[in-house]
């Protein structure tokens, strides 16, 4: 029964991560469609997307993959100190999200810095 249901988990990762990568591409089609609707010159396109760029944008992720990291090693250590199953996910989710947190303080703080 395990194994069978193992086939299908690499084919829902793969249609879960081709439906996120179209519907980026698509929206992101729309967002420039729209922009040229409206009939904006090509040099106020240009402005309109660096206005977007986080310059921070790096430097977040790599925040929340450290922090991603710190729940899955303590995670580990905890599950096989205590032989409980719980400890992975409730770690990975909290750390990281605890990640997620300190990523947005930090590119708040730093933003209003270089303004």
């Amino acid at each position: 029964m395990e194994r069978e249901i193992a086939v299908f988990i690499p084919i829902i990762f793969l249609l879960v991560s081709g439906l996120t990568l179209v519907t980026y591409l698509f929206f992101k089609s729309r967002e420039k469609q729209m922009l040229i609707e409206k009939g904006l010159p090509p040099e106020a396109i240009k402005e309109f997307y660096e206005s977007k760029k986080d310059p921070f944008r790096l430097l977040k992720i790599g925040v929340i993959i450290i922090f991603f990291g710190i729940g899955l090693g303590l995670g580990l250590i905890l599950e096989d100190q205590t032989g409980k199953d719980y400890w992975v996910p409730f770690l990975l989710f909290t750390i990281t999200g605890l990640g997620f947190v300190l990523a947005s303080l930090a590119g708040k703080k730093l933003t209003e810095k270089s303004v």
